[in-house]
């Protein structure tokens, strides 16, 4: 368990987070948790179980007492009442993030290898600009897997749009623009979304990092105010 959580570079200060780069054994679930995982492969139980032991970690930075953290509908996670967070787990990587809901809004995390994704996945998840643009980035700023950190970005927009929406968001719903040096991505929606903070919601702003063998990406926009809503 790490005493500074990666991701936490690409959030701000209210975010709490915590990650770890291993499955840790014996972690205590609650039934309800037990019981939706109990059918599931043994791996998949192991990044469950981690997932949730990140995320009470975090909420108890909050003050929130440990508590069953279920899965929704769509998977979502489903918080206490008062906080808002998000969770990511891909191969040696476990982490979450939360907020009380006086500060966020709504929270979108996400990592994957740094390593690229085939070319059918590529064209099922972006759009013909979107895969000029990732050429061109890979071209002129070599280094980061500029598809995997596409795919990882919608991830995030996903995972901040739904807890505003509860409606599904397909890949092709949002158009992705990185900057390179900045360090940071803007998601256009190409879909109509909600009413946020007295206007019409058409777009997140988010941060994104490579390291450790990971492409991490986030999005976290504070209750107090509306920049994560903005281009950056």
């Amino acid at each position: 368990m790490n005493t500074e959580a990666l991701i936490a570079n690409i959030l701000p200060p209210w975010a709490m987070a915590v990650d770890t780069f291993e499955d840790h054994a014996n972690v205590r679930l609650f039934p309800a948790e037990a019981e939706v995982i109990s059918r599931s492969v043994a791996k998949k139980r192991a990044e469950f179980a981690t997932a949730r032991m990140c995320a009470r970690k975090a909420m108890e930075s909050l003050g929130v007492p440990p508590q069953p953290v279920l899965p929704g509908v769509r998977g979502e996670p489903q918080w206490p009442r008062g906080v808002v967070g998000s969770i990511t787990h891909c191969t040696g990587y476990r982490a979450a993030v939360v907020g009380s809901s006086a500060e966020a809004l709504t929270i979108g995390i996400d990592a994957e290898p740094d390593k690229g994704i085939s070319t059918g996945v590529l064209e099922a998840i972006s759009k013909p600009d979107e895969r000029a643009a990732i050429r061109r980035l890979a071209r002129e700023h070599p280094g980061p897997s500029w598809d995997r950190l596409l795919f990882s970005a919608k991830e995030s927009v996903y995972k901040a749009w739904f807890p505003l929406t509860k409606r599904w968001l397909d890949f092709e719903s949002a158009t992705v623009t990185f900057d390179p040096v900045r360090g940071t991505f803007f998601a256009r929606l190409l879909v109509t979304g909600p009413s946020v903070m007295g206007r019409p919601l058409t777009g997140f702003s988010g941060r994104w990092m490579a390291s450790h063998g990971l492409v991490l990406t986030a999005i976290a926009i504070s209750a107090r105010s509306d920049k994560a809503l903005q281009r950056i």
